[in-house]
C-alpha cells in the first residue's frame, strides 16, 4: 500500500509531551483505516504512545501498535488493511457524489455477501439451521480468520511484556457488564481483541475463561473513561473517533441511517468528555476554596479528605474525528474497498497535520499543567 499517499508528512513543531501519552481508538469497522493514518502521522513526528486502548476495530489497531516495535508498526498496519481490502479493487470512477455513493453501496453489498479476507467470512449454513446455543446459531459470519491474521501480525509476548500498555473493551453476553481486558492486570491474546470486535448478529461471541463476550461498542464505543480512571500522571490523550457527534441534517433515507449510526456510536464519547470537563472544573473550584482556608483548618480530617478527593493530574485531550464524505451512507463501517481505505488513511494523516499546525494551544496547556479538550481540525 506504499502508493496510498506518497506525500511526505509536513514538518511540525515538536510538542512538549507530559509523562504519559495515550492513544484512544473508537470502534467503526472499515473506518479504522483512518486510525492507521493517524498512527502513521504521529509516528512521523516522534509521538509514540505508552498506552493504547481500543474498542472493536480500534482494539485491532491498538493491538498491532502494542505488539510491534515502533519501526514496524506502520508496516504491520498496512499489511492488515491491504489484506482486508484486497477483494475490492479500485475501479476508475467519476469524482461525482452520486457515482461514488453507488460504488460505495455496491462495495458494502459485496462485503455482506463475501465477507472480508483475513477477517470474517459467511457461514455455509444459515444460523436458523444451526444447533441452538452454538456460535454458528448466533452469527451470520465466521470470525475464525481474524485469529490467524492477528497471530501473524502481533507479537503477543511484546504485547504482554513490552513497554506499551494495551486495554480492549468487551461486554459480557450474559451479565451485560462492560469489561476491560488490560495488560496491566492480565495476559492478553487474540481472543480478547476478537471479543472486543464481536458485533452481533454479524460476528459470534468469543469465549474467554468460560464467559462469552460481544463487541464493547454495545455499551461504550470509546475507551476514554477507562484511561482517565486509571491516570496516574500528567497525560496527553489522542482520541481518534470514527463517528462525528455533529453533522448536517439528513436529506435522504440513507442519510438518516448514517446519521442514526453516528449519534449511536458517538454519544457516549461526547458524554464522557463533557463529564470529564465538568468534574475537572468542579475539582479546580474546590482546590481554590481550600487554598483560602486559614492554616488552623488545613489539618482538619474533613478538609484533608476533601483535598485528596479534589486532587488530580492534568490531561490534554486531543480529538481527531473522522468526518464522512457526502457519498458515505449507513454502510460506511463495512465498506472495505481499497479506494475508500486509502482515502480514510490519508484523512487520518491530514487530521494530525492540521492539528499540529495549531499545536501551540496544546503545548501551552501542557506546559501550564491545565486540563482541556481540543478539536483543532474543524
Amino acid at each position: 500500500m506504499a502508493d496510498h499517499d506518497p506525500r511526505p508528512p509536513r514538518r511540525a513543531k515538536p510538542l512538549p509531551l507530559p509523562s504519559e501519552v495515550a492513544l484512544v481508538l473508537q470502534g467503526g469497522g472499515a473506518l479504522g483505516s483512518y486510525q492507521a493514518g493517524v498512527i502513521e502521522a504521529l509516528s512521523a513526528i516522534a509521538i509514540e504512545p505508552g498506552w493504547v486502548a481500543g474498542i472493536s476495530i480500534g482494539a485491532v489497531n491498538a493491538a498491532i501498535v502494542a505488539g510491534n516495535p515502533p519501526e514496524r508498526r506502520v508496516a504491520r498496519l498496512r499489511e492488515f488493511w491491504d489484506q482486508t481490502t484486497s477483494w475490492l479493487p479500485s475501479f476508475p470512477i467519476l469524482p461525482e457524489d452520486h457515482v461514488r455513493e453507488f460504488v460505495h453501496a455496491w462495495s458494502a453489498g459485496f462485503v455482506a455477501l463475501a465477507g472480508v479476507p483475513g477477517f470474517f467470512g459467511p457461514r455455509f449454513v444459515p444460523p436458523v439451521f444451526a444447533a441452538p446455543g452454538t456460535p454458528e446459531a448466533l452469527s451470520f459470519y465466521d470470525s475464525t480468520p481474524l485469529r490467524a491474521t492477528l497471530d501473524a501480525l502481533i507479537d503477543w509476548d511484546l504485547v504482554n511484556d513490552g513497554p506499551v500498555r494495551l486495554s480492549v473493551g468487551a461486554v459480557d453476553v450474559e451479565s451485560g457488564n462492560f469489561r476491560y481486558f488490560d495488560t496491566a492486570e492480565e495476559r492478553l491474546d487474540a481472543r480478547h481483541v476478537m471479543a472486543s470486535g464481536a458485533l452481533p448478529p454479524g460476528l459470534p461471541p468469543v469465549e474467554i475463561d468460560g464467559r462469552w463476550y460481544w463487541d464493547g461498542g454495545l455499551v461504550s464505543n470509546t475507551p476514554l473513561q477507562h484511561v482517565l480512571d486509571h491516570q496516574r500522571e500528567g497525560m496527553i490523550v489522542f482520541q481518534v473517533d470514527l463517528f462525528s457527534a455533529a453533522d448536517e441534517r439528513p436529506r435522504t433515507i440513507t442519510d438518516a441511517a448514517a446519521r442514526a449510526k453516528e449519534i449511536t456510536f458517538s454519544s457516549r464519547t461526547r458524554q464522557v468528555t463533557d463529564q470529564l470537563m465538568k468534574l475537572r472544573r468542579e475539582r479546580e473550584l474546590v482546590r481554590r476554596v481550600l487554598a483560602k482556608l486559614p492554616a488552623e483548618l488545613r489539618d482538619d480530617a474533613d478538609v484533608a479528605r476533601l483535598a485528596a478527593m479534589s486532587a488530580e493530574q492534568p490531561v490534554s485531550l486531543v480529538h481527531l474525528i473522522y468526518r464522512a464524505n457526502a457519498w458515505e451512507g449507513g454502510a460506511r463501517d463495512f465498506e472495505f474497498s481499497t479506494r475508500t481505505m486509502r482515502e480514510h488513511w490519508a484523512a487520518g494523516r491530514a487530521a494530525v497535520e492540521a492539528t499540529m499546525e495549531n499545536a501551540e494551544l496544546v503545548a501551552e496547556n501542557i506546559l501550564t499543567g491545565r486540563t482541556a479538550a481540543f478539536d483543532l481540525t474543524r
